[in-house]
């Protein structure tokens, strides 16, 4: 009778531990799938605003360059003309390696879940 006390305090103490893991895994992939919509929407916010302030600032300087080649047109036109496109260009570079850059200092994507599954295997190990 004793043995197949132990052998049922086993198969408890493996189903809670069973339990556990499930438990630990739900509450992870919980955590995975918040990280996933929150970088969902932060995306989709960073695009839209990027779109319409690239619109408006495109805008905007398309009517400084006409503004200022009016401006110029009678003994300048070229110089102006140049000058603006160089600028454009030069502005344009700059803008595009200011986005490479800001690409690679973003974050690790599922960084708070990886860093809460290290937390439980370290806990696991320990027991």
């Amino acid at each position: 009778m004793t043995d197949s006390n132990q052998a049922g305090g086993v198969l408890d103490r493996l189903a809670k531990f069973a339990a556990g893991l499930v438990a630990i895994a739900h509450t992870r992939l919980e955590l995975l799938s918040t990280d996933i919509e929150e970088e969902r929407e932060h995306l989709l916010s960073l695009i839209r605003w990027s779109l319409i302030s690239l619109f408006l600032l495109m805008l905007g300087l398309l009517l400084v360059a006409v503004l200022l080649i009016v401006l110029l047109w009678e003994n300048y036109r070229l110089t102006a003309i140049g000058g603006l496109a160089g600028f454009f260009l030069a502005a344009g570079a700059i803008t595009w390696y200011c986005a490479k850059r800001k690409a690679k200092l973003k974050p690790k994507l599922f960084w708070s879940s990886l860093m809460e599954l290290e937390k439980d295997r370290q806990h696991l190990d320990r027991s």
